[in-house]
Parts: C-alpha cells; structure tokens; sequence
C-alpha cells in the first residue's frame, strides 16, 4: 500500500510476479481472496483444480489473463528454459495470503505414518519430501 496509496480501504492488492525460467510458484491456495494474473511478457502454464478435483490448465502467452478463484488450489510454472515472464496480479482483498500446500501439508507436523498412509506410501518417502521442504 507504500507504493499505490489509492488501494488504501479498497479491499484490493497488487503483485509484479517475475518468473525465472523453469521457476515454479507451487501448488497454493487464497482462502481470501480471488486472483487475476495478466501475462506481460514471457509465458506460464498455470493450472488449479476446481472443487469436484478436476484440474483445468492453461498455457498463458504475454496479453492473456487467467482468473483463479478464491480458496482453490493453483499454481504457475515458467516452463521456458531460457526466457523469464512477468506478470501483474491482482487481488480482491488488501490481504490476499497464500497458503502453500506442500508446506501446508508436510511441514505442519502430521506425523509420518499418518501422511505415508495419506499418500500411499512410506515413512522413508515421506522423510525425504519433509527434508526437501526445510528451510536452512
């Protein structure tokens, strides 16, 4: 709100979003607010998963825009090897947090055996994502 005042009591925010190549906003949620991404340059593929777990997936080009709803699950990926995007998103709450699912999920504190089971899998597997996500 430093930077563009008007947005005070408005129940909008703003982000410039830059994508490095092969960079990747993870799978998250706004349990607050809806989105709207306009592509400036560069590509993304984004995708989100609606409420019956059926995952919609798009790949944007500089001029397009995409909507992702408010509480849904969904990501962007800069999949170019070489070329960054950016992009302007805006938001319909002054505090639009997002909530990462992996952290969300692993870092959370569930215990290992009730996430492998959760995900099929085993308590070794589930250490090494829990490793992959700690932050130094």
């Amino acid at each position: 709100m430093v930077e563009f005042p008007a947005l005070n009591g408005q129940s909008v925010s703003y982000a410039v979003l830059q994508f490095p190549p092969q960079t990747l906003l993870p799978p998250h949620t706004r349990p607050d607010a809806a989105g709207l991404l306009f592509l400036l340059d560069g590509s993304l593929k984004v995708g989100l998963i609606d409420t019956k777990n059926n995952l919609y997936t798009n790949k944007l080009q500089a001029g397009d825009m995409f909507v992702f709803p408010k509480g849904l699950i969904h990501y962007q990926y800069n999949s170019h090897h070489q070329t960054p995007a950016t992009a302007i998103a805006a938001f319909g709450s002054a505090s639009a947090r997002a909530v990462a699912v992996p952290s969300s999920v692993f870092t959370s504190g569930i215990g290992d055996v009730i996430l492998a089971k959760s995900f099929k899998t085993d308590v070794d597997t589930i250490k090494k994502i829990k490793a992959g996500l700690t932050t130094s």
